[in-house]
């Protein structure tokens, strides 16, 4: 937090199929990786272009360590998204960041979203979604608009450090 890409609205990617993009999601995938994250933005690791990873690929069956309790989602690159509510309805749920180590906080979301954009090859990626799925693509997204999450907090006492909302769990890098 504080590092001047993350405040940044994130540029479109123009071209796709291409080396770079490849090794931007493979930097992206390893720093998601080591860092047990549920996902990460390009922004996250300086780079301004409009790309979120999230998810883990099926051959990952490991329980996530910072979101043990949450349901799974399922491996997507998004490129250039889209993201729109579906419905008015939201729900306040606990949130970490990547770049916010060791701080959660509870954050409101839509329960309910539609994504578009594309995946690195240029193919269309178009989904509805509800719960931690939604609360994942939205955190992400916000990313890429220079949003970090808690800017969306509405109640400070519920930010803070995670070993101290959470004592008894063990968040690795968080």
């Amino acid at each position: 937090m504080g590092e001047p890409c993350l405040l940044l609205r994130a540029k479109p990617v123009e071209k796709f199929d291409t080396e770079a993009l490849h090794q931007l999601i493979q930097d992206m995938e390893d720093t998601m990786q080591d860092m047990h994250g549920a996902g990460i933005a390009a922004p996250q690791i300086g780079v301004s272009e409009r790309v979120v990873i999230f998810g883990q690929k099926a051959s990952d069956q490991t329980i996530n360590p910072r979101y043990p309790d949450a349901d799974a989602v399922p491996y997507t690159v998004l490129i250039n998204p889209v993201v729109t509510p579906v419905g008015d309805a939201m729900e306040d749920g606990w949130e970490g960041c990547l770049s916010v180590p060791g701080m959660r906080g509870i954050v409101p979301r839509y329960m309910r979203i539609h994504y578009a954009g594309f995946d690195q090859f240029g193919n269309p990626v178009d989904r509805l979604v509800r719960g931690f799925h939604a609360r994942v693509v939205q955190h992400e997204c916000d990313h890429l608009d220079g949003v970090l999450y808690p800017m969306r907090i509405q109640d400070l006492k519920y930010f803070g450090f995670s070993d101290v909302f959470f004592p008894n769990q063990d968040f690795q890098d968080d």
